[in-house]
């Protein structure tokens, strides 16, 4: 077990994160020593230096409880740090919201200009959202968790207007006898397309094509 760990950053604080992460603990579980501070160089390029630190866990009595990342939830906590590395790279202010939900969690994410995490119809999203997943889940053989990640209720906004979408297309349908093929979609946004015209007598729905260009096909029943 790893009880010592130099690491560096861009602050001292990037590098406290990712040693905390190696050695699998909390902040008041070690102590760090600064070896090397910052410094940008001149004109904040050429010569910049990252922060050093070593990192040291702290002695325990035997029978004294340590509060590690893993004893806790490490998924989530792992996911979070995950997440403000990446809006830390992008210069971004991201507050993020954890919300239970019956399949797992929900991480909201609430800031400014953050159309840029959500992409064209919610791939980036989706995306940020499969490496997190990674990432949370990448020591768990067992019991992973299920992180799911929205945006200021983006992923229900876009759930009901492709509901909207789906029954005004069906009408269509119905009132020509043609077949409408949509754009190419997400598996869950393909899943809402369908959800939403099951019940529909007159009307079909499938999906054609290979990922990641598969689509919905609403037609008429023969």
């Amino acid at each position: 077990m790893l009880t010592v760990v130099e690491k560096t950053g861009k602050t001292v604080e990037d590098a406290l994160r990712a040693a905390l992460v190696e050695l699998n603990t909390a902040e008041d579980c070690v102590n760090y020593e600064v070896l090397e501070t910052p410094s940008k160089g001149f004109l904040g390029l050429i010569g910049s230096k990252p922060a050093k630190i070593r990192v040291t866990l702290k002695e325990v009595e035997a029978d004294s409880e340590v509060i590690s990342i893993k004893q806790t939830s490490k998924p989530l906590d792992t996911a979070i740090l995950f997440l403000e590395d990446i809006f830390r790279g992008m210069n971004m202010k991201v507050d993020i919201e954890v919300k239970e939900a019956l399949d797992g969690i929900v991480l909201d994410l609430h800031g400014e200009d953050l159309g840029i995490l959500i992409g064209k119809h919610g791939q980036t999203l989706d995306a940020l959202q499969y490496l997190t997943n990674l990432a949370a889940n990448r020591d768990m053989s067992e019991e992973k968790v299920r992180i799911s990640i929205d945006v200021e209720n983006y992923r229900k906004r876009r759930e009901e207007t492709l509901y909207r979408l789906a029954m005004r297309l069906a009408d269509k349908v119905k009132r020509t006898g043609d077949k409408i093929t949509l754009e190419p979609m997400s598996r869950h946004e393909r899943k809402v397309i369908h959800m939403a015209l099951q019940d529909e007598r007159r009307i079909l729905t499938y999906s054609d094509g290979e990922e990641p260009f598969r689509k919905v096909v609403i037609a008429l029943k023969r």
